[in-house]
């Protein structure tokens, strides 16, 4: 009998480390799915004028990320003379607008990192054109208030505003 309640004794205490090991596991494997956080971003302009975000977001698990990029957006159209100068006269526009662009990200070890594709921008210069003989030039773009949001984690993170100049209209 001592024999028998010594091994049920053993067996119990083994299950019970057996449960508590499974138990450690999976809880220290939800807790690092579920504690995303973006560990770095910062933005740069193209040479076509889009806005670029890198970023580096962490704690994710292994599940697809979707993500959303907003920014307000100011683009400076100018027309150039067939001297390559910019006349004096007003044919410039400064046009901006509030853009959205959605994507999504497959996580590598719960991470993601990467650069924003497809580009945000720049904005349209919608009907302003240039007279006979010139021709129509991104002068300059700048992105403000822009935010990175992992809609999957319902996170966001406030991206550095962003500028280029193109041609020096001054």
């Amino acid at each position: 009998m001592a024999l028998r309640q010594r091994w049920a004794w053993v067996t119990a205490v083994a299950t019970v480390a057996v449960l508590a090991v499974t138990m450690l596991m999976l809880s220290a494997t939800a807790a690092w799915a579920d504690a995303p956080k973006f560990h770095s971003v910062s933005s740069s302009v193209n040479s076509s004028g889009a806005l670029v975000v890198n970023w580096d977001e962490r704690g994710l698990g292994n599940l697809n990320i979707d993500y959303t990029l907003t920014a307000d957006a100011n683009a400076v159209y100018a027309c150039i003379n067939g001297g390559g100068n910019h006349p004096k006269a007003a044919n410039k526009e400064t046009v901006g607008s509030a853009l959205t662009v959605s994507f999504s990200r497959d996580p590598k070890n719960g991470r993601v990192t990467g650069a924003t594709s497809p580009a945000i921008g720049p904005v349209s210069q919608g009907a302003f054109t240039c007279p006979s003989g010139q021709r129509l030039v991104l002068a300059s773009v700048s992105y403000t208030n822009t935010v990175l949001t992992d809609t999957t984690n319902n996170i966001s993170t406030s991206v550095p505003d962003a500028s280029r100049t193109f041609v020096n209209l001054a």
